[in-house]
């Protein structure tokens, strides 16, 4: 009742999952990741140490496909087991038991293994390796949505929609640099949970999105005015404006996108004329 793709993105050094089903706050139980490490998804009675004691294999430099064959080979109930797999170097492997629900099955390739069961058909597992091949150079997180999408477009599961999850680590990427989790959304109960997912993912890159440093603006007399005058309007009138933006854009979840008041992110800039 299933379907998800775990995959990695070399370059920009970030592994994730992304999942949909016909079951309630499926990310609670399907997806694993851990920075430099890899990726995992657990699903078709989801055996949940799969999750744990998979990463830790990973962490040990273990291989996708011996990483799937060792939990695999543990695990008595494997015939109702699914399981996809990414590990540090890109190296994929996917697990379909033979008592799963059909349509079931699995695709893997470079940096990515998808799979599904109880589903229409083959073509949702093939729309989400299909759709994260043709969307390379894109950040992951997009790439994993836009396989998700697919695949539900595709078909998706026979039972229906109820829940979707999107998981992408990357070291230091956290809140503040806290900590590894670079996005980390879930949609537990709802009619169209990809769509709702992706509407999600919009609003956590308006808040925690990075402009490039060549894209922020310097805040030159003019920009300085307006910005005052704006502030000012919205209730924020210290006299010292890198003060006033700081407090709004805390009020309104943007702390991370704000340093100082010598150049601002364009991003920033568009929020505070829409606001005032």
């Amino acid at each position: 009742m299933t379907y998800s793709i775990c995959a990695c993105d070399l370059e920009r050094r970030e592994w994730g999952v992304a999942v949909g089903s016909k079951f309630l706050a499926v990310g609670a139980a399907v997806p694993f990741a851990q920075a430099e490490t890899g990726a995992l998804a657990t699903q078709t009675f989801a055996n949940l140490r799969f999750g744990p004691d998979g990463l830790r294999l990973l962490a040990e430099g273990t291989s996708a496909e011996e990483v799937v064959g060792r939990l695999v080979a543990a695990d008595e109930r494997r015939d109702e087991r699914q399981l996809g797999v990414v590990d540090r170097t890109g190296g994929a492997a996917t697990y379909t038991g033979t008592a799963c629900m059909e349509w079931a099955g699995g695709l893997a390739g470079p940096c990515y293994a998808a799979q599904g069961n109880v589903l229409v058909s083959e073509a949702t597992v093939g729309a989400l390796a299909s759709t994260f091949a043709q969307t390379a150079g894109r950040p992951l997180a997009e790439r994993l949505l836009a396989s998700l999408a697919a695949g539900q477009a595709a078909g998706g599961n026979r039972r229906g929609q109820q829940s979707a999850a999107l998981l992408v680590v990357r070291e230091g990427a956290g809140y503040g640099g806290g900590g590894d989790v670079a996005v980390d959304l879930r949609v537990d109960d709802h009619p169209e949970p990809v769509a709702e997912l992706a509407r999600l993912h919009e609003l956590h890159e308006l808040y925690f999105g990075q402009t490039p440093e060549a894209e922020w603006l310097d805040v030159d007399t003019a920009l300085a005015a307006e910005l005052r005058e704006r502030l000012s309007g919205l209730g924020y009138a210290s006299g010292e404006l890198d003060r006033d933006l700081a407090a709004w854009a805390g009020i309104e979840n943007l702390e991370e996108r704000v340093r100082g008041a010598e150049r601002i992110d364009p991003v920033v800039l568009g929020e505070l004329r829409r606001c005032g």
